[in-house]
């Protein structure tokens, strides 16, 4: 897949799979605008894109602010002159019951994180995409095809992202512009210890061991399934979800 002469988005970068996916894509030719609040990680990852060959920008924004997120248009715009690909990766997760006492302010949190941010972003970025045909790709969770205990909030509100992207799709077919989303299972990157988890090789065993396939994936396979949607192979592909969860929803 090239993607040579196009202009990506990819928030979340500085780590997991946004990382895995921002040099995947300069490696096949893009040039990248990363976005995250990790100032010093995303710095890294843009060394690592730039030595792929590629012109990279590095926004550090938190997805929430209203005005950063304007900030990652207008930038990327301003720098590159175009918008071709916006994948709305950066998410979060915390304990979510609904007993619990701080119930509502970290269900406002994940929402603004997980579903605002990815509603907004993809307004802005929309018009620009309507003229390079451009497309977008959501990370949303194998959690919206079935229940995992104490992730309320985060669940909901990846259900919420599958259906914006299908509400999306459709909204946008009419200009050319293709929104698609893929789920994820458990990935092996920095979100337990970012979400105020204990992270602990237990932990990875855990999920590995829920799994059909008795593993867990890395950023790059993730990554490779990003850049499939994104490219032009999948140019026939609009409004649907991809599980990568090795098996997870099956058992």
């Amino acid at each position: 897949m090239s993607f040579t002469g196009k202009v990506a988005i990819v928030t979340g970068a500085a780590s997991g799979i946004g990382a895995a996916t921002a040099k995947a894509l300069a490696r096949e030719g893009a040039k990248v605008s990363l976005v995250d609040k990790d100032e010093v990680n995303l710095k890294k990852v843009a060394k690592q894109c730039e030595e792929l060959g590629n012109i990279s920008l590095t926004i550090t924004a938190d997805v929430t602010n209203d005005e950063d997120v304007e900030t990652v248009v207008r930038e990327t715009i301003d720098l590159f002159g175009q918008l071709d690909i916006l994948i709305n990766n950066a998410g979060t997760a915390m304990d979510s019951r609904i007993l619990n006492e701080n119930f509502m302010e970290g269900y406002d949190h994940i929402m603004n994180t997980n579903l605002r941010s990815v509603v907004y972003l993809t307004h802005l970025a929309a018009p620009h995409l309507i003229k390079t045909k451009g497309n977008v790709v959501n990370t949303s969770s194998n959690a919206t095809h079935r229940v995992f205990g104490g992730l309320l909030s985060y669940t909901v509100s990846k259900a919420c992202v599958d259906h914006f992207t299908r509400c999306a799709a459709l909204d946008l077919a009419a200009h050319g512009v293709r929104v698609n989303a893929i789920n994820p299972g458990a990935t092996k990157t920095n979100i337990i210890k970012n979400s105020g988890y204990p992270e602990s090789d237990q932990a990875w065993e855990y999920w590995k061991d829920r799994s059909a396939l008795k593993k867990m994936a890395e950023p790059e396979e993730i990554a490779d399934l990003i850049l499939f949607l994104a490219s032009d192979k999948a140019r026939s592909i609009t409004g649907s979800t991809y599980v990568c969860d090795n098996g997870v929803v099956l058992v």
